[in-house]
């Protein structure tokens, strides 16, 4: 599924989803991401390669 974000909006990514973003514009973005729940650290994210 892809999805295009504009200024100002936001999009939520379920525990366990495999995701990606891209910008596919030329203007630089700025990005800010939270995360919510009982257990707020990094230890647990699986990175995946690249395309």
């Amino acid at each position: 599924m892809e999805k295009l974000i504009s200024e100002n909006e936001s999009v939520y990514i379920p525990i366990g989803a495999v995701h990606a973003l891209e910008n596919p514009g030329k203007i630089p973005i700025e990005l800010i991401e939270i995360q919510s729940g009982t257990y707020l650290g990094e230890d647990d994210i699986v990175r995946f390669e690249d395309l």
